[in-house]
């Protein structure tokens, strides 16, 4: 039995369809009442102990995925002492390219104890991008906070497909896993791509990180999250963020895909409704 926790996510629910489809025996845990094909969803919560001793009894192998945010360190305490207690032998966590702070804490509680581990640090998401539908379907600007700076910018179909790797074979275990994309890509890279892919004149506009920061505090996220949020910012924006590795190459049996690859697969989403 093999547990994926942020199951309704994007990266959780590919998880969970490639494992589906595999024919491994699979649990989704999440807060939402879900059906999902194939799969046994256990409702979770990470700050709700029972419940996460109902959700890792009879698993061998766990995906630990938790919604970015300062409360991390603690999701991932408890997931792990719950899935000691209860013999899980395989913890595959989404961590990310940076893993101060937020994913830090857990990454080395995983490292320095008993269970076999794989950590999975990604780039920045290519689906990231579609925070950007809303003003691409209004003729706005799209607002960027990250001037010119590239990153190595990854789509989860990818991030995935090494994460049901790591849960079901021997391969990566006892291995930090940095997965970026092929390409070093700006915000404004992005958009000329999409530009292209959906025929439509598009336009950034840059913002600074303290606005950025701002505007997060205006619509209620948590100010930990905001002032860690708008640091992202400044980091790309000085370059801090552009690298790219081969460890995503080496792990798939495919080229890892592109921005224009996922930007071509996911354009209807950009579309106004009714629009060809």
């Amino acid at each position: 039995m093999i547990l994926v926790t942020g199951a309704t996510g994007t990266i959780g629910g590919e998880v969970v369809r490639l494992l589906a489809a595999r024919g491994e025996r699979v649990r989704a845990m999440t807060r939402k009442d879900v059906a999902l094909p194939g799969v046994e969803v256990v409702r979770g919560d990470f700050d709700d102990a029972p419940s996460l001793d109902d959700a890792v009894r009879g698993v061998e192998a766990l995906f630990l995925l938790s919604a970015p945010g300062p409360w991390i360190a603690r999701h991932d305490a408890a997931m792990l002492a719950a899935a000691r207690a209860a013999g899980v032998r395989k913890v595959v966590k989404l961590s990310a390219i940076s893993a101060v702070s937020w994913h830090g804490a857990g990454e080395q509680a995983l490292r320095s104890g008993e269970l076999e581990w794989t950590v999975l640090r990604p780039s920045s998401f290519a689906s990231n991008a579609l925070r950007w539908a809303p003003a691409i379907r209004r003729g706005d600007p799209i607002q960027n906070s990250t001037g010119t700076g590239t990153q190595g910018v990854v789509d989860t179909r990818d991030v995935a497909e090494v994460a049901v790797q790591a849960l079901t074979t021997g391969a990566h275990v006892s291995r930090v896993l940095t997965l970026t994309g092929p390409d070093l890509i700006s915000v404004p890279d992005q958009v000329a791509v999409l530009a292209k892919v959906l025929g439509r004149d598009l336009a950034t506009i840059d913002i600074s990180p303290e606005e950025y920061h701002e505007q997060l505090i205006a619509a209620g996220l948590d100010p930990a999250f905001a002032e860690t949020a708008a640091d992202g910012s400044r980091l790309v924006a000085s370059g801090g963020n552009a690298r790219i590795t081969d460890d995503l190459a080496r792990a798939l049996p495919h080229p890892p895909r592109t921005f224009a690859t996922w930007a071509h697969d996911h354009r209807a989403r950009f579309r106004i409704t009714g629009a060809r």
